[in-house]
């Protein structure tokens, strides 16, 4: 009995392992490949803009619609979470671009940028606008559309209730700077916009309506004033 016993758990085994050997190399290979492409798209990033400050790319799979620039190691993380509101490789270098802007913050200052991180500390909306502005700079100079970023904001980004405490300006004052930012600067992407009919982009444009007003007035006037966004 014991014999024939330990013969069907053997039996039994048998039939789990090849199971369990032919889903890893499946789970694997997915993650390789996304690790993969992030890379890519950081890399080309940073070559295109030739930017000397050392960064890596790394692909979490954790469900956490985020990514993050660690201040010490100056290593990209984003996040399997974020990564799904992703359809096409221009958002996934809107999330980077804007993490490799802290990155090069990070190393900026005395001993190699170790205080680095304290001004952003004290006034990090500041720099959070700051990283917009020149994400969109260096997806254009890596050959990347910039309105992508407008897209997966309006995805992705709550809308607080008011900035005071928050470390990041509201979504839709965000949204609009960078709206602004591309009108003056890369305004060819605003006329040939593949995003035009994107139900994202549409919702932003519905959502931005008293934002918009106001950057018309301020084009219409020529005035060189910062607008004070919604």
């Amino acid at each position: 009995m014991r014999k024939i016993l330990i013969s069907v758990i053997c039996i039994i085994m048998l039939g789990i392992l090849p199971v369990s050997a032919s889903q890893n190399p499946a789970e694997l290979k997915s993650r390789q490949e996304k690790q993969e492409f992030v890379s890519k798209v950081g890399f080309r990033l940073l070559n295109s803009n030739r930017i000397k400050e050392r960064m890596v790319f790394q692909y979490d799979s954790k469900n956490i619609v985020n990514a993050v620039t660690h201040y010490h190691g100056r290593h990209i993380v984003i996040y399997d979470g974020i990564m799904n509101y992703t359809t096409d490789e221009d958002m996934v270098a809107a999330i980077l671009a804007h993490e490799i802007s802290h990155g090069i913050d990070y190393y900026n200052g005395i001993f190699r940028g170790t205080f680095s991180c304290l001004p952003t500390l004290f006034t990090p909306r500041k720099f959070e606008r700051k990283a917009d502005k020149r994400a969109i700079d260096f997806m254009v100079n890596a050959g990347y559309n910039p309105v992508a970023m407008i897209v997966m904001m309006n995805k992705t980004f709550a809308q607080d209730r008011y900035e005071f405490f928050a470390t990041h300006p509201l979504t839709s004052r965000r949204m609009a700077y960078i709206y602004e930012y591309i009108y003056y600067k890369y305004p060819e992407f605003l006329k040939n916009n593949k995003y035009i009919e994107d139900i994202y982009y549409q919702n932003f444009l519905l959502n931005s309506q008293d934002n918009r007003r106001k950057l018309q007035r301020k084009i219409e006037s020529h005035s060189r004033e910062n607008i004070n966004y919604d």
